[in-house]
């Protein structure tokens, strides 16, 4: 009962500091601690014979264990981003999309830029460091407020491009190890789901946009926002450039390198930037420091909040919550889907509560007749809905870290685009596979 209530409460309790604006470095591993004295899970390693839980030994496991799989991406994410905007390109090509399709449809490019490079193999956790300075200059232009970039990002990162059939995202791919099935499972019902999530959650954007317009807001600039000054500025093919070249190279090279792909992909795309627009750039080494400050915090957040997830992975009150979750009577379907759901949310990772759940409910339901490609499909979507709690590592590093929002002011619109539009999705899934389509 403690350990429960060390869980339940300690997310509680970091989703409520989260949204308070305290530091996620402090408040992940403070909330981590609260759950471990209540789940009587020792302190230090010097109290636990060795590789037994640990408070300091799991946090610190799950921390650099994060930062070690993901500081090169970070890193080169945020160079990326930094030299497109220092030379203009990332100017250039918001200039060129505002003029084709309008200032009214700002919110458009920028969510599709992002889907664009999610489908296209870059790494969600990255795609906010190339795109956010186009999404800058657009939602500029268009003077629209600058609180929903971080929900237009997301909406086109970790929606309907990431859990979706054919996505080379690992949301995607997960399940494949354990159902045997491919990237392309459930594709039929996958496509109507993807063009739900695409127009009502882009009309739920605009129209919370909208709203906020109408009632007097727009774009308010700040200091350290890159200075608007008359310049030349690149062609805007010369801006696109990089972003292909990322976009290419991360597809081309996934299958064989997996996560190192983008390694590859994001170096290319910063010296593609450089070489096509050195002459746009005054300081390349300038923009380089300037962009690994922005990859280190970053990450750190990130990296805090995984931390407390190694920790309640451990918890007993975890290990019962897993065990009653994947033991729900009923469709299969939805047991899978709440299953997953619950676990992304509780570690504030769909990878994380796919690879949980999956190893419990796969044999059982495969051994009852479930049809693997809709036990795929269902997984891949409901792991993108209660995985984007305000503790998220992603939610986190793009709402602070890359725009420089509060969650105060960010949160609700990226709640509703990536919390409920997934959900609503996974329940036409479920509908679907149970009418029998794609099956």
């Amino acid at each position: 009962m403690l350990s429960m209530i060390g869980l339940v409460g300690g997310l509680a309790l970091l989703v409520w500091l989260t949204m308070r604006g305290m530091n996620l470095l402090v408040a992940a591993p403070l909330c981590a601690l609260f759950l471990a004295v209540l789940s009587g899970i020792p302190l230090f390693p010097q109290l636990v014979a060795e590789g037994e839980a640990n408070f300091v030994g799991n946090y610190m496991s799950g921390f650099s264990g994060f930062v070690s799989s993901w500081f090169l991406m970070f890193l080169l994410g945020s160079i990326f981003g930094k030299v497109m905007e220092d030379t203009g390109a990332a100017d250039s090509v918001s200039k060129w999309v505002v003029e084709r399709l309008g200032m009214k449809q700002a919110v458009l490019a920028v969510v599709a830029a992002c889907a664009i490079l999610t489908y296209g193999g870059v790494s969600l956790f990255v795609v906010a460091f190339s795109v956010y300075p186009l999404a800058l200059s657009l939602f500029k232009q268009a003077d629209l407020p600058r609180r929903f970039i971080p929900a237009a990002l997301a909406f086109g990162s970790v929606t309907f491009t990431m859990t979706s059939a054919g996505s080379p995202e690992i949301q995607n791919w997960i399940p494949i190890k354990y159902l045997e099935t491919t990237p392309y499972a459930g594709w039929e019902v996958s496509i109507i789901v993807a063009l739900f999530m695409v127009v009502f959650g882009f009309w739920w954007l605009k129209r919370m946009i909208n709203k906020a317009v109408a009632n007097g807001e727009r774009f308010q600039a700040r200091k350290g926002d890159p200075e608007v000054v008359h310049r030349d500025l690149p062609n805007p093919v010369m801006g696109l450039i990089p972003l292909l070249v990322v976009l290419v190279i991360s597809f081309v090279y996934h299958d064989s390198l997996k996560q190192s792909a983008l390694i590859i992909a994001l170096l290319g795309g910063i010296i593609a930037t450089w070489a096509l627009n050195r002459k746009y750039l005054e300081n390349v080494w300038e923009s380089a420091s300037n962009g690994t400050f922005g990859a280190l915090i970053a990450i750190a957040n990130t990296a805090a909040v995984v931390g407390f997830g190694g920790v309640a992975k451990v918890s007993p009150a975890f290990t019962s919550a897993v065990e009653a979750f994947t033991s729900i009577p009923g469709s299969p379907l939805i047991g899978a889907a709440i299953a997953v759901s619950v676990i992304a949310g509780l570690t504030g990772s769909a990878s994380g509560g796919q690879t949980i759940a999956l190893p419990l409910l796969a044999p059982g339901y495969l051994d009852a007749g479930v049809n693997p490609e809709a036990l795929h499909r269902v997984v891949a979507i409901s792991s993108g809905a209660l995985d984007s709690l305000p503790h998220n590592g992603y939610v986190v590093t793009t709402i602070r870290g890359i725009c420089g929002e509060s969650h105060k002011d960010a949160y609700a619109a990226v709640g509703a685009v990536t919390v409920i539009v997934p959900v609503i999705g996974v329940i036409i899934a479920i509908a679907l596979f149970s009418l029998g389509l794609g099956l």
